[in-house]
């Protein structure tokens, strides 16, 4: 049983100095693999006001968690939770550090806990609370009365047990001025391509779009304040400037849901900060990637955006029949997305995608047309084919919908639907089985993504490097082997929808689907690894001074 304390809407700032015991430090765990800037922002804010912290991987062996929480005596643990899949892990996690005498105060936060936040304490019942939603000033003032041994419980923005009952405190308001947040720590290895490093970054917090099936639109409905926010240009500007200097940084990658770009004040702001980059000097230096969705793509703005160092493009785009769109709440027409797909191509722009090729409104005539829509885009090898099914995730309304139809199944971790058309149930259960999905796409080891990996190399190279002499022969190459690639991918799938809706018989076996898989990664591989071969001394001379220390990534 769940119930809520009457609501109230909280100014973000204090209104005088909080009572504060720093002795004691904050641990944080959270997936790191890719750069955890929510952490980040937990771990600046908490610092900032005296707080030691240390940030952990939950992939990291639990005995070093175990053996710094033990060592450092912290006053709390921070779990942040990015996927509501790995809930299971985090609480094997928990109940570890637990089971071997571990007692202060667990927390976590993310967006599966701030939604379903009884759900969250019944699935790990070894935590203590809940931080809902925004945590930066919740986590420091639980820090505060934790570490002063203060009433914890009356604390805005957090959830707990109180016997059999739940309660969730009233919510704390957005943060209205992202500017006044430090800039986040980055307690993780980064990435690097060819010697460059790739790092994180956020220009806006919140999604205007109501997707049916994106549970970030709701988490950000759910609490009193503005749902979105950007950060001045400079702002942020000043945070890349500082990064390329202190870090070496060359390659941005914006986490943005929905980067400020749609509607006449958003377009303001991109060429603000358009500006701003120019007049930092970091255009021909650095590069940047963001995401948007496809109604938002426009050429001069984003021909101004190239000039300044865009390199890539991520868009949802979804779906490529017009009842999937519908079905998913897109609010976007299949014209549109294969408009700013052509756009992005003619303005010399690396574009990646989502798709969802199977939606619960789907049928066997609308999965085809997805697969056409696939090849529109994709045939001529400019990227690598990519989908998957739609997952109803907590917090949706699709997910709603679903269990109002009786159609939802699985669990918190398997979120699963009936198809409307049983014989497509049969058909995505054996396409996972007859393809090996994880090999095609999913995995860092998978062809799509290596293809994709090669092209992000191709456009490092072009904008960071000097000219390549046979540039031109290699990307023709690996467009045509992407091309092939996509080509075959998408057939087989094809192939195998009419063995379900029509019964002809599947011209393919899964020993000649893997073999064929396996040739066009060798072919990748091959090229890609000849190319930089042939070019090493260039590639070597032109790296950063920080990377030159290592070898050129394999």
């Amino acid at each position: 049983m769940a119930e809520s304390l009457p609501l109230r809407i909280v100014n973000s700032a204090s209104q005088q100095a909080p009572e504060r015991n720093t002795a004691r430090p904050v641990l944080l765990v959270g997936f790191q693999k890719q750069g955890n800037l929510g952490l980040g922002y937990l771990a600046a804010m908490l610092r900032r006001h005296g707080y030691t912290v240390k940030v952990f991987d939950v992939e990291a062996e639990p005995q070093m968690i175990l053996k710094a929480a033990q060592t450092l005596d912290p006053v709390m643990i921070g779990f942040s939770l990015i996927f509501q899949f790995y809930i299971h892990r985090y609480g094997a996690v928990i109940r570890f550090l637990r089971e071997h005498g571990i007692t202060c105060h667990f927390t976590m936060g993310g967006h599966f806990p701030s939604l379903s936040y009884e759900h969250t304490l019944e699935l790990v019942p070894e935590l203590d609370s809940v931080t809902r939603f925004e945590g930066e000033l919740t986590a420091l003032e639980l820090a505060d009365c934790l570490g002063t041994g203060r009433e914890w419980r009356a604390i805005q923005g957090i959830a707990y047990r109180l016997g059999d009952r739940v309660i969730s405190t009233p919510l704390r308001a957005l943060l209205d001025d992202l500017d006044q947040l430090p800039y986040p720590d980055r307690d993780f290895p980064p990435i690097t391509t060819l010697g460059h490093t790739l790092m994180p970054l956020l220009a806006s917090r919140g999604c205007a779009r109501t997707c049916s099936f994106c549970s970030i639109q709701t988490f950000y409905r759910a609490v009193p304040g503005k749902i979105v926010r950007t950060r001045k240009p400079a702002r942020v500007v000043g945070e890349m400037r500082a990064l390329h200097e202190e870090r070496g940084t060359t390659i941005f990658l914006f986490q943005d849901d929905d980067f400020p770009l749609f509607g006449p004040v958003w377009r303001r702001w991109a060429a603000e900060f358009v500006e701003e980059l120019h007049r930092s000097g970091l255009p021909k230096r650095v590069i940047w990637k963001m995401n948007c969705r496809a109604d938002a793509v426009h050429a001069e703005l984003f021909a101004a955006m190239r000039d300044a160092g865009l390199y890539l493009v991520y868009m949802g785009l979804e779906s490529g029949n017009e009842e999937g769109l519908k079905t998913l709440h897109k609010q976007i027409t299949v014209e549109q997305n294969l408009c700013a797909v052509e756009t992005l191509k003619e303005t010399g722009l690396l574009f990646e995608y989502g798709f969802m090729l199977f939606d619960p409104s789907s049928t066997f005539d609308s999965v085809r047309a997805n697969l056409n829509f696939l090849r529109a885009i994709v045939g001529d090898g400019s990227t690598a084919a990519i989908f998957c099914r739609m997952l109803p995730y907590d917090g949706t309304p699709i997910k709603d919908d679903l269990a109002r139809s009786g159609r939802l199944r699985g669990d918190v971790c398997n979120p699963d639907y009936d198809f409307l058309d049983r014989r497509l149930t049969d058909f995505y259960e054996a396409l996972t089985e007859f393809v090996d999905i994880r090999g095609w796409i999913h995995g860092y080891r998978a062809l799509s993504v290596q293809l994709s990996w090669a092209w992000n190399e191709v456009a490092v190279m072009e904008r960071l490097f000097p000219p390549l002499p046979d540039m031109s022969f290699y990307q023709k190459t690996l467009r045509r082997i992407t091309a092939e690639s996509n080509h075959f991918l998408l057939g087989v799938v094809e192939d195998l929808s009419y063995t379900f809706s029509e019964g002809r018989s599947n011209p393919w076996t899964t020993e000649i689907v893997e073999a064929s898989r396996r040739r066009f990664l060798e072919q990748l591989l091959n090229e890609r690894n000849a190319f930089v071969a042939r070019h090493q001394a260039v590639l070597l001379t032109a790296m950063p001074q920080s990377a030159l220390c290592g070898a050129v990534a394999a």
